[in-house]
């Protein structure tokens, strides 16, 4: 039978991107061994292979949640629908083992995920990767490879070192995630911002930059390399949709751009927020594979006819950090030289990690993975924010967006929040339903009243994906705006909170460059929703509802 990808065109030649050092990265000379190992009857005593009779590991061994069982939150609701809770609430596990030998040819074992092994990652890692890809993802070209990296930041790493020379410059938004600028500053590859609105990088912006680049004024070439968060983007929390993608990837086409798609949060495609009021006191999700899988935006792979995408997929924020494991995929070009760069560098993932999370995705398969990402039903107990949230949500997309819809519940119930539309091409909110926060009264005296209730403190998007909700601080109205600026305000208020035992992201920390930073009249925050308890996500929330009004009183 012919395969979708057998009709689909193979990635052009885009071997000119490569930087000098990629160019040059031999085969490491021992891991150009492995290619032969594994032959049947093949005896090597050519590597500097340990044996595994001598690895201290008898079998390792996890009692893994079954992808029906998300475990819940929050604690047992009375009523008539509490049976329902205690059905499901209950952790249900599966016991799972990976020997040192395997008793089957074929099956994992220690004696294979502990010893040294091909960068590329193990090939069961790989063949469930390339199902992933191809039900979801699904590449506009048909001979995409998959191989392993060390999480996304490691993925981006290789990806820069990889495609740029000292002296080049990447194309990112005006707000991005800091540690991906911070790899490359040592190499002298410095970053070119793009302005952006509330769905991310701008397509007219981008086209703009690049259709009236000065090499000699910019004192770089211009770019051929653009890093791109496209779903809950961190830290704006924006989301890219379909045909904003199609457009991007055309001007990348145009002007020969390589796309790296860092997407850790293209699984927490939570939907929009609604407030409380409009909220159904019990919501269903109960959607099969196909389903779900439509049902979210797609990736930049799905529009790249010509292999221009690397594509970085963690592990990181669907199974656990800790395990530092993800892929690549990408052209098989892209492919073999970051292989070259894995060799010498990090070479395999830990084998620990690639064993337990091999098994457990055997153990789930396809549609137990997806089942795990989305759920099937979520119950949401409406109840006063004096206690947390009852919540029963089989699945980590719900979990995220009841984390999300609480802490935004959160921000309402201590702010005055109003409703409005900035208009096009303002900033990163531009075309998004924005809520502006005031005080509410009972934060104010008297005669404060009078004055501050028409003050704007702040403005945020509730973010349909991710792990973020972005602040705009309206600090160009506090009293000491223009004897202070934006930053040492954003930072003076930072300090007032960490003093108050809260602590937010520093806006400033994202700003792509010191020009983005220059330009920032008003201050932001990042503040995470993804980890604290509901207590102290409403806890801190309060705090800062109390000292940013005092702060706004400070002249």
């Amino acid at each position: 039978m012919t395969t979708v990808s057998e009709k689909l065109p193979e990635s052009i030649d885009l071997s000119h991107h490569l930087s000098n050092i990629s160019k040059a990265r031999p085969l490491s000379p021992l891991k150009g061994l492995q290619k032969y190992w594994g032959r049947p009857g093949l005896i090597s005593l050519a590597g500097g292979l340990p044996s595994p009779d001598y690895f201290p590991f008898s079998s390792v061994g996890a009692d893994i949640l079954l992808p029906t069982n998300f475990p819940t939150q929050a604690g047992t609701p009375n009523g008539p629908l509490s049976w329902l809770w205690n059905l499901f609430s209950s952790e249900k596990t599966e016991p799972i083992t990976i020997p040192r030998y395997a008793s089957n040819p074929g099956d994992l074992d220690l004696a294979n995920t502990l010893q040294y092994s091909m960068a590329s990652g193990q090939p069961k890692l790989r063949e469930f990767a390339k199902e992933i890809t191809d039900k979801v993802f699904r590449p506009a070209y048909s001979n995409y490879t998959i191989l392993a990296h060390v999480g996304n930041t490691d993925g981006w790493m290789k990806a820069v070192l990889t495609l740029c020379n000292p002296g080049e410059g990447v194309l990112t938004t005006v707000w991005t995630f800091p540690s991906a600028l911070v790899c490359m500053e040592p190499y002298n590859i410095k970053p070119v911002p793009v302005l952006m609105d509330g769905e991310g990088m701008r397509a007219d912006a981008l086209r703009e930059l690049l259709l009236t680049w000065d090499a000699e004024a910019r004192g770089m070439p211009r770019p051929h390399v653009m890093y791109t968060i496209p779903v809950g983007q961190n830290p704006t929390g924006a989301t890219m949709g379909a045909a904003r993608k199609k457009e991007i990837y055309d001007v990348c086409v145009e002007f020969d751009i390589i796309i790296v798609e860092d997407d850790p949060y293209y699984f927490l495609q939570e939907g929009p927020y609604l407030p409380k009021d409009s909220r159904n006191s019990l919501r269903q999700r109960q959607l099969n594979t196909t389903g779900f899988v439509e049902e979210l935006v797609p990736s930049y792979l799905r529009f790249d006819y010509q292999g221009r995408v690397i594509r970085l997929e963690t592990l990181s924020k669907t199974i656990a950090p800790g395990c530092r494991l993800g892929w690549f995929t990408c052209n098989p070009l892209f492919a073999e030289r970051l292989e070259r760069q894995a060799e010498t560098s990090t070479q395999a993932p830990c084998g620990f990690g690639q064993a337990l999370v091999i098994t457990t995705l055997s153990k789930w398969g396809f549609d137990g993975y997806l089942r795990w990402l989305q759920g099937q039903i979520v119950i949401y107990f409406t109840k006063k924010l004096s206690t947390q949230p009852s919540v029963l949500s089989l699945g980590l997309q719900n979990q995220y967006a009841v984390r999300r819809d609480y802490i935004v519940d959160c921000l309402a119930d201590e702010f005055d929040l109003r409703m409005g539309t900035v208009p096009c091409d303002v900033d990163c909110f531009s075309g998004r339903d924005v809520y502006t926060a005031y005080p509410k009264s009972k934060h104010l005296t008297m005669a404060e009243k009078q004055i501050l209730t028409d003050e704007p403190l702040f403005s945020f998007v509730p973010p349909t994906s991710g792990m973020f909700v972005w602040l705009k601080l309206h600090l160009d109205r506090h009293p000491k705006h223009g004897i202070m600026d934006s930053n040492d305000l954003e930072l003076a208020l930072w300090k007032e909170l960490a003093e108050a035992g809260v602590l937010f992201g520093p806006g400033q920390l994202f700003a792509a460059d010191a020009t983005v930073q220059e330009a920032d009249i008003e201050g932001h925050f990042r503040i995470s929703f993804s980890n604290a308890e509901f207590d102290d996500l409403k806890k801190a929330i309060s705090i800062f509802s109390r000292v940013i009004v005092k702060f706004f009183r400070t002249s």
